[in-house]
């Protein structure tokens, strides 16, 4: 058995092969530790953007149901400016007749 893993090491083939195992194991263990790093420095900031996130959303539904309510007073003022609109109109046509002369 050592006599073949000799062999295998003196030769090209098996040169090329420790070569690219060694390079594979490497590469795994480089591609954990970035995972790793990775995870524990954005994994606080990534909590801290979904906290801002739920703030954010609760104001956003908080400015909706002030949109709703300013809407809704919207529609009340229109309503007045209508039946007030309306209302100076009759007035207009009461003048209108009491200045046109009797014959």
């Amino acid at each position: 058995m050592t006599q073949l893993f000799i062999l295998l090491v003196e030769s090209v083939t098996g040169a090329v092969i420790t070569i690219i195992a060694l390079l594979l194991v490497s590469a795994i263990i480089g591609y954990f530790t970035a995972w790793l790093y990775a995870k524990s420095v954005y994994t606080p900031v990534i909590k801290g953007l979904e906290t801002d996130k739920e703030n954010l959303n609760k104001e956003v539904d908080g400015l909706n149901d002030d949109i709703k309510k300013l809407n809704g007073k919207v529609d009340k003022l229109s309503e007045k400016i209508s039946k007030l609109e309306a209302e100076i109109e009759e007035k207009d046509k009461e003048i209108s007749k009491l200045k046109k002369p009797k014959k």
